[in-house]
């Protein structure tokens, strides 16, 4: 069962980051930097925060405490950032670390024990651990560029109210 673990999480991490893109590209520069109020966060904000949990997580992920004593968590949430590319970049360098690490991994390192803030974990659970916090900010980066996109929205998935059309299509095809 271990043998499909890692091709399926790192497809899922993809999957993701996809998502995250997706949503991205349909919002304007300025409304990526955009709060609600001082307490919320901007899409730019939530891309700055999971790239800096991803460099401090995934940096000598088998060997060094995924919290980092260079992270400088609180500054993640600060709209430093002034620039699409600046954020890109940003943005990028957090996937990068992360694939890298994954991708170096073998299906006998998922039971070893890392370390997230002194906390004991095995590799697998670590990974789940950031599969799931990932996919509850890109669920908060999809949700405000649909508000922020109103009716120009285009939807990263089935549309509302096309469930029907949509059944219609992918289980009417002959099988062969």
């Amino acid at each position: 069962m271990t043998s499909s673990y890692l091709p399926s999480v790192i497809q899922r991490f993809e999957q993701y980051k996809l998502l995250a893109e997706k949503a991205f590209e349909q919002t304007t520069d300025e409304k990526l930097f955009w709060q609600f109020n001082a307490e919320s966060n901007s899409i730019a904000i939530i891309m700055k925060h999971l790239s800096g949990n991803m460099l401090s997580r995934f940096t000598d992920f088998l060997s060094t405490d995924g919290e980092k004593k260079w992270r400088k968590r609180d500054a993640e949430f600060e709209n430093t950032l002034l620039t699409k590319d600046e954020l890109l970049q940003q943005w990028n360098a957090g996937w990068q670390c992360l694939f890298q690490a994954l991708n170096a991994l073998s299906e006998q390192d998922l039971g070893k024990e890392i370390f997230i803030r002194n906390q004991s974990h095995s590799v697998m659970d670590a990974i789940n651990r950031q599969l799931a916090h990932y996919s509850y900010h890109i669920g908060q980066i999809v949700f405000i560029a649909k508000m922020l996109n109103d009716n120009s929205w285009k939807s990263l998935s089935i549309p509302k109210g096309k469930s029907d059309e949509f059944n219609k299509e992918k289980f009417s095809q002959p099988k062969l």
